[in-house]
């Protein structure tokens, strides 16, 4: 009798997308205030961007502060998008070790959490980076500055494109971490 190999076959994406969007609902408040710390990361991003659209002249010191302080809050947001995914990761040691059982690849489980990571920074650098445009043009017009409209979607796209490229920077750890966690152990622990 010819021995074959067990192969991990990954489930379609759909499943990963469904897994997703049920980890976000289960952990709803705790992924909530994540989306939040994205939302205010990339509404001062926003605000920044917008300020800099506006002024025709720039302050070389004034700008190097600028850009320090938006790389801080840009880091701040990596660092609690990456806290949330390793307490999601945490959590759900037993769902991991029950679906790498049932024959999941590495690779699957690393596209659940990156995608729940992916949906996280989409709610929240969209709101951020709507916000933090919006109310900085309100206040360049009420002090006599004006920004287009053009430059003001550039602007919130380019919050909503760093956000969620920094949220998905953030899960890749957690998730490798969780993709190579063996079966067993996973289903062995007690959370």
């Amino acid at each position: 009798m010819k021995q074959t190999q067990f192969k991990n076959v990954d489930p379609p994406f759909w499943v990963a997308w469904n897994q997703a969007l049920a980890s976000l609902r289960v952990r709803f408040f705790r992924q909530l205030i994540t989306s939040i710390g994205v939302a205010l990361g990339i509404a001062f991003f926003a605000s920044v961007q917008t300020l800099r659209a506006a002024q025709t002249t720039h302050d070389m010191q004034s700008e190097a502060k600028l850009r320090w302080l938006v790389g801080t809050s840009l880091v701040m947001c990596l660092v609690g998008v990456t806290n949330s995914m390793l307490m999601s990761v945490t959590e759900r040691y037993r769902e991991i070790g029950t679906i790498k059982c049932l024959g999941a690849s590495d690779g699957f489980i690393v596209k659940v959490f990156c995608l729940e990571a992916m949906m996280l920074g989409a709610a929240g650098s969209f709101v951020g980076a709507g916000v933090g445009s919006v109310l900085m043009a309100g206040g360049l017009l009420a002090s006599g500055e004006h920004v287009r409209s053009i430059q003001m979607l550039e602007i919130t796209f380019l919050g909503v494109l760093v956000g969620m490229t920094l949220t998905v920077l953030a899960a890749i750890a957690p998730a490798i971490q969780a993709a190579r966690m063996p079966a067993a152990a996973a289903l062995r622990v007690e959370v």
